[in-house]
């Protein structure tokens, strides 16, 4: 079990625009077998996933899971870590 983690307003607001994002893509269908399919592809404990999105405060988030939105989904890495731009490269939002 993991410990409660004091997170920087920073890393929570990166949290939030990742789960955010995550959830777009999963009501768009774009995510091959749903949020499941998503932890298989990259190696991400569903688990942890699923309880650090219900507590932003648990001590399971990676910056690793940022990975595939960014390299796979076209996310915007600087939308991503800094929440400024556009969220995706390449398209008008």
């Amino acid at each position: 079990m993991s410990k409660r983690r004091n997170y920087s307003q920073d890393t929570l607001d990166c949290q939030q625009r990742f789960f955010d994002t995550l959830q777009q893509l999963h009501d768009a269908k774009r995510i091959p077998g749903g949020l499941t399919g998503f932890c298989e592809t990259y190696g991400i404990d569903k688990r942890h996933l699923y309880a650090q999105r219900a507590d932003m405060g648990k001590g399971y988030f990676e910056v690793g899971w940022l990975t595939p939105l960014i390299k796979y989904y076209k996310v915007n890495p600087t939308w991503l870590l800094l929440g400024t731009g556009k969220q995706y490269k390449g398209r008008e939002e």
